[in-house]
């Protein structure tokens, strides 16, 4: 490029140019011992790289490319998205080989944002304000201070602070690794520069790989403006290689949630002890007790309480609502001012309407419950629907599943069911209908009736309980 074009390149502002973002994503990520490919490996309940897209789309790119390679096929079975556009590395020959496979389908138009599959705890807010820094004639790098800066590439700078290029630990001096500003390989630049740089990259390192940090010197050479940018925190910029480094991750992913939801307006009893996964809506006023997971999407309506150790995946709770310990609850749609647990589990397709009390080790399934109804012992309701102030005592259970297909239960308003019953489906109790304890129904039972179904009690006056033989001498 002639020096008086690249000098005009330098002191251009940054332009509004159409961003592609490509995430390389072909590692095979050895070090974490494992069959499933290394951006699979899960995060808060989902992929790594799944966190990655989101973050990408986020940014409302006109393009997001992945390049993938181990496991490749399997990536794209789980992420079968037409607005991804695939490339494969067919052979892992370093950063700079793996954007080169994207390069073709981006137009020279495009600025393009390279990010990783396996750096997934990167925030929007810094991406953005690195894509606002680079443009026409501009390089903007992403950097990082690191106490422990080992295993990163270091930022080389002139006495000036300059930026003059980036080398590798494997390939820096002793004096060089004692420097502490880290590249993150997070980089934005002209995909018309990005193609020509890449095209005469050479392995001369030693690990014998296509470096995309070499086009750092490239663009220093070509006398282009680099503009860094620096990550708020170590944690940002994390690359998981390992196991141990996902549990760091991970880790971190939950703090950043829990002191999110504080400042909401959440009362956490230990913020460290909760797991945050999904899309989490709440209200006012919520307190969530130790060791419980909300699995998203979830929502809490003011003043819900949810005692220790209860898992809430997919589930929508109404104002005032407690969750006592213990509790399971998965898609389920719960009203408001109901009582909950301990001990219960709700299983998929479940709705509670308002003021509902369910109890010590009540399981509900496929099922929905009308207002101001309870069920507070040891009892099963499946495939059922119970009207309003319903009461279903300790040890009742609906009989739905015959072995080979399920069959539904009506309950009706007002009814009241004795302890110990069973009601074999298909069967309807009418409104206000009494069911005596201890009694299985095969048959309807009327409305406003007491409907029995027992065996008629006896006693046997002449028998005598088994004995032992007495032990022998």
């Amino acid at each position: 490029m002639p020096r008086k074009q690249a000098k005009a390149a330098q002191q251009a502002a940054p332009t509004t140019a159409p961003l592609s973002i490509v995430i390389l994503a072909a590692g095979q990520g050895k070090r974490m011992q494992s069959d499933i490919p290394k951006v699979l490996q899960p995060l808060a309940g989902a992929p790594m790289l799944a966190h990655v897209l989101d973050l990408a789309a986020s940014l409302t790119p006109a393009a997001i490319h992945v390049v993938y390679g181990h496991g490749g096929e399997r990536v794209r079975e789980l992420f079968d998205d037409a607005r991804l556009r695939w490339s494969r590395q067919a052979e892992q020959l370093g950063t700079g080989d793996a954007l080169q496979q994207a390069m073709p389908e981006i137009p020279d138009s495009h600025q393009v944002l390279v990010l990783y599959g396996d750096v997934p705890l990167l925030l929007a807010d810094t991406l953005r304000g690195l894509v606002a820094r680079s443009g026409a004639g501009r390089v903007a790098l992403l950097t990082a201070q690191l106490a422990d800066a080992g295993g990163y590439g270091r930022v080389v700078r002139d006495a000036r602070g300059k930026l003059r290029g980036i080398v590798e630990e494997c390939d820096a001096t002793a004096k060089q690794r004692q420097i502490h500003e880290v590249n993150t390989g997070v980089l934005v630049a002209s995909a018309r520069f990005l193609k020509a740089w890449l095209a005469r990259l050479r392995p001369r390192n030693a690990q014998h790989e296509y470096y995309l940090t070499d086009i750092v010197s490239m663009a220093v050479r070509q006398k282009l403006r680099i503009e860094t940018v620096q990550a708020g925190d170590a944690e940002e910029v994390q690359g998981v290689n390992d196991r141990q480094q996902l549990a760091l991750a991970e880790a971190e992913y939950r703090r950043r949630r829990a002191r999110q939801l504080m400042t909401q307006g959440v009362t956490l009893i230990d913020p460290a002890r909760i797991d945050l996964r999904g899309s989490i809506a709440v209200g006012r006023d919520v307190l969530l007790d130790v060791n419980v997971v909300l699995d998203g999407p979830v929502a809490l309506g003011d003043g819900v309480r949810v005692g220790p150790n209860c898992v809430l995946k997919n589930v929508s709770i109404g104002a005032r609502t407690v969750l006592f310990a213990n509790c399971v609850l998965q898609d389920a749609q719960i009203g408001s001012d109901c009582q909950i647990g301990p001990f219960t589990r709700m299983r998929p397709k479940v709705r509670i309407a308002n003021g509902v009390h369910l109890g010590n080790f009540v399981e509900i399934k496929n099922s929905d419950i009308g207002a101001g109804s309870k069920v507070n012992h040891l009892s099963y309701v499946g495939d059922s629907h119970v009207g309003r102030a319903v009461n279903i005592g300790a040890g009742s259970i609906t009989c739905n599943y015959d072995g080979a297909n399920k069959w539904r239960t009506e309950i009706g308003d007002g009814a009241f069911i004795g302890s110990g019953a069973m009601l074999v489906a298909p069967v309807k109790i009418g409104d206000g209908a009494t069911i005596g304890a201890g009694s299985t129904i095969t048959n309807d039972a009327p409305a406003e009736k007491l409907t029995l179904a027992r065996s008629r009690q006896i006693t046997l006056e002449q028998w005598q309980r088994p004995r032992k033989n007495p032990p022998k001498a």
